[in-house]
């Protein structure tokens, strides 16, 4: 059954990359309810995440099971195990074996997306470092960037930085409350060749903190894409993407020069925008428009453009 599916969906996706000239790409999305897995391909190399549930199998027997899966993975797109990352999110520690939580050594690589080049990291960490989903989002960002002064917020590892920095905007302010995803972007930025720091700046920061000092009338363009939720511990509140939205966007509306462009969104399955209580002059649900050929099955992310 998994193996069959995987084929039907590995045959139509991966022709379509191919035509598109995209490496980096979803295969499998919880398609099968048995097989609860996410697999992403970054270039020759797959990642394979199972979504946690309660499976009834003794260790062993989940190991049989995954090892199982990896061989199906495996024959069916001709990546060779080795180069098959998976990540087990319930494992005892101490335990050792192929499939561990996370693996100790490092595994960065590059690939490449519409030109520009990104770190990965498929061993290290829950997260790749490169979030698919916003592979057109990245685009439009790029075609908008020329001489604008460019703010990205809950940056991550950078990549709508590095797009701006290739649409050509005069300066980029990225911001978030990880070190560790602020050296990342930067790497990424320096990978494609973006070094000048007097046009490009990383502030390690508390995002709604940070709004409420940012001056009026100060960027052009801003990308807004908070986590669902955070609670951590370097943060004077919690955020909850629901609850804090309106305050967000408002925020980054005050600190936007005249007609200026917001990009917002969140992978919050049930949100609910509230649009009557936003201080904009325009707000389109461009949801379906950045939505690519490979998550049009998966959960909805929802994505707004904001005009001030």
């Amino acid at each position: 059954m998994f193996r069959n599916r995987l084929t039907k969906v590995f045959r139509h996706l991966g022709r379509q990359a191919r035509r598109l000239g995209v490496s980096c790409y979803r295969l499998y999305d919880h398609d099968l309810p048995e097989f609860p897995l996410c697999i992403e391909f970054y270039g020759d190399k797959l990642y394979v995440a199972e979504y946690k549930r309660h499976h009834g199998m003794t260790e062993d027997e989940h190991d049989q099971w995954i090892e199982k899966t990896v061989d199906i993975i495996s024959g069916v797109t001709e990546v060779p195990p080795k180069n098959i990352f998976v990540k087990i999110r319930q494992r005892k520690q101490g335990r050792e074996g192929q499939y561990q939580k996370l693996d100790a050594q490092q595994h960065e690589f590059t690939v490449e997306e519409n030109g520009l080049q990104f770190i990965v990291n498929l061993s290290d960490y829950l997260d790749t470092g490169l979030f698919l989903d916003h592979r057109i989002t990245r685009q439009m960002i790029r075609t908008e960037s020329k001489n604008k002064k460019v703010l990205n917020l809950f940056a991550y590892t950078g990549s709508f930085s590095v797009y701006a920095a290739a649409g050509g905007a005069d300066e980029i302010v990225t911001v978030d409350l990880s070190r560790t995803y602020l050296d990342r972007a930067k790497r990424n930025m320096e990978l494609n060749g973006f070094v000048d720091n007097s046009k490009y700046s990383y502030i390690q920061a508390d995002v709604k903190q940070y709004l409420k000092k940012i001056p009026p009338n100060g960027f052009d363009l801003i990308i807004l894409d908070p986590p669902t939720f955070s609670n951590s511990k370097r943060m004077e509140d919690f955020l909850d993407t629901q609850r804090d939205h309106v305050e967000l966007i408002n925020d980054c509306l005050t600190g936007m020069a005249k007609e200026g462009e917001l990009y917002f969104s969140t992978n919050y399955q049930k949100f609910i925008l509230g649009k009557d209580a936003i201080n904009a002059s325009s707000v389109k649900d461009i949801t379906r428009a950045t939505t690519s050929f490979d998550f049009e099955r998966s959960a909805p992310r929802y994505c707004f453009k904001i005009i001030k």
